[in-house]
């Protein structure tokens, strides 16, 4: 090991393991097969008996809750048939992101699957808001213009639990409306007047799984519409078998997009949808994923959606026009399909370039606030681009929030300002409910500052006043500053496991597979490995990042990796350190696949590294 004053000298937050119940853990080990390490990784995640963990790693269309017991499905379902049958128009309000244009084809397919069915010709359209023009939610406006067009009936998805003034003006103008919306309810003023809403959320719902995302329930609507048309039971099973698979493709882009928790349901969704996602059949669908470079020849991960596919649909939204998204998704003829996403990938590079000219502005401003130590960060941050050389486009704020997040673990909320108003998008972290935050900004204020505001506890959407700005960032201020206790601002490093690299053997990895697929509830596991002796010399990739590869001092198991400088320098640390050759380290890190065909294989991603001896504590969290 190279020499040093002190054995421990980098600056590392402690590495906590979670403990495990160990009876537990042995009785999946020896009812499942499953190695030691998942076992407890799996006990730890509550999945604590043999018929949960079966369920767990074995996902069904079993595990899908009957569309029957969310609250007024059956009510939406008997409207949307009446309307099929007296060929009324209907018409589909969507939202503009991955969730709302995803869940707006969804329930448009449905629809005229169902007019087949029952034998009449659907006259339905829909309308997908500009993100800049329109802003987020429902317009009372436009539901005016609908009506105007011969519009009779108005189906939310993915929004309207909070549009009280879209509602009244649709039954001003004789529209009837379903919600269909995941968001949390307004707790004091309650639904919207409707003829129907679907929403697991809402009070008194009985839906046993609340974390649907937008798509999701209007994927229930649909399924139910569809059920609802199949004259036997033989049918409406073969229906179940066949043609719902289909649908899950769209509802797992759309589940992972959204960042709601792969659990319970949802998990069953993305892991079914990511299956049939090998085999696209829909023209839009397969050149999206070809010019993504997602190989349908190999296993898709909910990492190749999130950051590979979600990002170009929700380009078109954040730098054009949503709507092409459903154009995409419906397109019958290969070339306009192939036209349609072409353009959804230039926008994708077109976003990427705006947010990263933005972000030069929000590290500087960062920067600024920010002390020698962590216990300096304000509580939160609100950024806005006053002053700065250009405005930051409104459609990447949400992006910009989110990156603020990871960089000062403190929720943040980044703010565009256009022609006397300000537009926001905030990001939190666990244990603080933004949504919270900003209605007590609102109702405590001594006028209401937001002209409109929605979202949920990590999530926020806003216009306001730009006047009004530096009051909401007083309020906020303060307001996390109270709230700082239930802030979850900890450092630590908190892992799944301790295992050897002898441990990581063809059938462990074959097993860590099946814990997937991986995302907030249900994280990619953190293990540590303690004693590895650093086989090569490391190699600096990029001026700060590492490549190494290190093996098991007693077997000689070895294993390549990287080690990436997102939030830390180790490069840097590195060179401090004196790292070399012989030297024995611990690691925290996850363990990917590559798929390269000619070197690919297992590796190590790893996130911290340190010299060996360092102190892990266990613990339960």
């Amino acid at each position: 090991m190279a020499d040093s004053p002190d054995p421990h000298p980098l600056p590392l937050d402690p590495w906590v393991i979670a403990s495990h119940p160990g009876a537990a853990a042995a009785t999946l080990t020896r009812d499942l097969g499953l190695p030691d390490a998942l076992a407890r990784l799996l006990v730890s995640r509550g999945v604590d008996t043999p018929q949960a963990a079966e369920a767990f790693l074995h996902p069904s269309l079993a595990q899908l809750h009957d569309p029957s017991l969310m609250l007024g499905i059956a009510s939406a379902v008997q409207r949307l048939r009446s309307a099929l049958a007296a060929a009324e128009p209907i018409l589909i309000y969507g939202d503009y992101d991955a969730d709302g244009t995803i869940a707006t084809v969804l329930l448009k397919t449905a629809l005229d699957r169902a007019a087949l069915a029952l034998g009449v010709v659907p006259d339905v359209r829909y309308h997908i808001p500009h993100r800049i023009r329109e802003g987020y939610g429902m317009l009372d406006s436009r539901i005016e213009a609908a009506a105007a067009e011969g519009v009779r009936l108005v189906v939310s998805v993915d929004t309207g639990i909070r549009a009280f003034a879209a509602a009244v003006e649709a039954k001003r103008v004789g529209l009837d409306l379903i919600v269909t919306d995941h968001h949390l309810p307004d707790g004091d003023e309650g639904n919207p007047e409707a003829l129907a809403v679907l929403n697991p959320n809402q009070p008194l719902c009985p839906y046993p799984y609340k974390d649907l995302c937008g798509a999701a329930v209007a994927f229930k609507l649909a399924q139910a519409l569809l059920e609802s048309t199949a004259p036997t039971e033989a049918e409406r099973n073969r229906l179940r078998e066949k043609l719902l698979p289909s649908f899950l493709k769209l509802v797992a882009i759309a589940t992972i997009a959204d960042a709601v928790p792969l659990t319970g349901e949802n998990r069953a969704i993305v892991s079914l949808g990511l299956a049939e996602l090998r085999k696209p059949s829909q023209s839009g669908l397969r050149i999206l994923l070809e010019l993504a470079q997602i190989d349908t020849a190999r296993p898709i991960s909910s990492t190749d959606i999130a950051f590979r596919v979600a990002p170009r649909i929700n380009a078109a939204g954040r730098m054009d026009i949503a709507s092409d998204v459903v154009e995409l998704f419906l397109a019958k003829d290969p070339s306009a399909a192939r036209i349609l996403a072409e353009k959804l990938h230039r926008l994708n590079d077109d976003r990427r370039a705006t947010e990263a000219e933005a972000l030069r502005s929000i590290e500087a401003q960062i920067e600024s606030l920010t002390g020698a130590t962590p216990d300096s960060l304000p509580p939160c941050f609100v950024l806005d681009d006053a002053g700065t050389a250009s405005p930051w486009h409104r459609g990447v704020i949400g992006i910009l929030a989110s990156r603020v997040v990871d960089r000062t673990a403190r929720p943040a909320i980044v703010i565009t300002h256009e022609d006397g108003f300000a537009y926001g998008s905030g990001r939190s972290v666990r244990g603080f409910h933004l949504l919270d935050a900003i209605s007590k900004a609102h109702t405590q204020a001594p006028q209401p500052l937001f002209s409109r505001f929605g979202g949920h506890a990590h999530a926020v959407g806003f216009s306001m006043p730009s006047t009004r700005v530096a009051e909401l960032r007083s309020f906020l201020l303060q307001y996390a500053s109270n709230h700082r206790d239930s802030l979850d601002l900890t450092e630590e490093l908190a892992c799944d496991a301790e295992v050897s690299l002898s441990d990581l053997t063809p059938a462990f990895l074959t097993a860590l597979e099946s814990l997937g697929p991986f995302g907030i509830g249900n994280l990619e596991p953190l293990f540590v490995t303690r004693g590895v002796r650093l086989a090569t010399a490391l190699r600096v990739i990029k001026d700060r990042h590492l490549r190494l590869s290190v093996e098991d001092i007693t077997t000689g198991v070895r294993f390549g990796g990287m080690v990436w400088s997102r939030t830390t320098d180790w490069a840097a640390l590195a060179r401090t350190e004196g790292w070399t050759t012989g030297d024995t380290l611990d690691l925290a890190y996850r363990l990917h696949r590559n798929w390269h065909p000619d070197f690919g294989g297992w590796e190590l991603e790893v996130v911290a590294l340190r010299s060996s001896l360092a102190p892990i504590t266990q613990s339960t969290f």
